[in-house]
C-alpha cells in the first residue's frame, strides 16, 4: 500500500500569504455554491458538498464565509459556474490537468492558455493526458497527525487503498466512491483532516532538472492566480537536490 512519498510534488499548495489565502477562500466558496446547487444543499445528503466544506474548515475558512456560500446557492440570482477540465504539457514534458469553475469560458481559456504558453507549455486536447492519471479520493493529514506506521494502520482499517507519508504530510488515497466513508472513519482515529476531495493521481512520474522545475513552478503560480482555476495536478517529480536549489 504505502510507497515513496511525492507529497512535495503535488500541485496543490497552500499559500501562506494573505493574498493567496483570500484567493483560496474565494475558490472554496465558489465550489461550495456549485456543489450545493448541483445536489442537496444539506451536506448530510451531498457527499461532494461535505468534502468541500471539510476542506474549507481545514483551511480555516471562517464559518460565516461557508454559510454565505451556502445561502448564495439558494438565491435565484446565483452565478451558474461551469466545470471545465484542461489538459496539457508543461516544461520537461510534464503532464498537467487543470480543473476550473467558470462563468466565462473565454476568459478562463485565455488565462489557462496564457499560463501554459508563457512558461514553455502547451494546452492539449481533451483526454491527451488524463489517461496517465487515476481519479481517486484524496484525504490529507499533517505529519503531526501521527507516525507513518500509525497512519498506515488507521488508513488500512478505514478501507483506504494507499498511503504516502513524508516529513510534511500524509496522503491517503481511496476509491472515489469510498472517499467519504474512509474520511469519516479516519476522523474518529486521527481527528479532522486537512482536506478530502477527488483528485488526479499520476501513474508515472517525470523527473525534472533545475530550469524545467523553476519554469514549471512559475506556470503553476500563474494558473493558480486565476480565480477560475480550482486545482492543478501534474506528474512532475522534483528531486531533492533540485528542490534545494529552488
Amino acid at each position: 500500500m504505502a510507497g515513496h512519498s511525492k507529497f512535495k510534488n503535488i500541485m496543490y499548495r497552500k499559500g501562506a500569504q494573505d493574498a493567496k489565502r483570500s484567493r483560496l477562500f474565494s475558490k472554496l466558496a465558489r465550489e461550495i455554491t456549485t456543489a450545493a446547487k448541483a445536489g442537496n444543499a444539506d451536506p448530510a445528503f451531498n457527499p461532494r458538498l461535505r468534502a468541500v466544506i471539510a476542506t474549507a474548515r481545514a483551511a480555516s475558512m471562517p464559518k460565516e464565509n461557508i454559510e454565505r456560500a451556502l445561502k448564495k446557492a439558494e438565491g435565484q440570482d446565483a452565478e451558474n459556474y461551469e466545470e471545465i477540465r484542461y489538459e496539457g504539457f508543461g516544461p520537461g514534458g510534464v503532464a498537467i490537468i487543470v480543473e476550473a469553475l467558470t462563468d466565462n469560458r473565454n476568459r478562463t481559456a485565455t488565462d489557462v492558455r496564457t499560463a501554459f504558453a508563457k512558461n514553455g507549455g502547451n494546452v492539449g486536447s481533451s483526454g491527451s493526458v488524463a489517461h496517465g492519471f487515476d481519479r481517486l479520493g484524496l484525504i490529507t493529514y499533517p505529519a503531526s497527525a501521527g507516525s507513518a506506521e500509525a497512519v498506515f494502520e488507521a488508513a488500512l482499517e478505514a478501507g483506504a487503498e494507499d498511503v504516502d507519508s513524508s516529513d510534511e504530510a500524509h496522503e491517503i488515497w481511496t476509491a472515489p466512491e469510498a472517499l467519504h466513508e474512509v474520511a469519516k472513519a479516519l476522523e474518529a482515529r486521527l481527528g479532522q483532516a486537512e482536506g478530502a476531495k477527488l483528485a488526479w493521481r499520476p501513474r508515472t512520474w517525470a523527473a525534472l532538472g533545475l530550469e524545467d522545475a523553476r519554469q514549471l513552478l512559475k506556470m503553476i503560480d500563474a494558473l493558480e492566480d486565476s480565480d477560475d482555476v480550482q486545482a492543478v495536478y501534474g506528474n512532475h517529480d522534483i528531486p531533492d537536490e533540485v528542490a534545494e536549489q529552488l
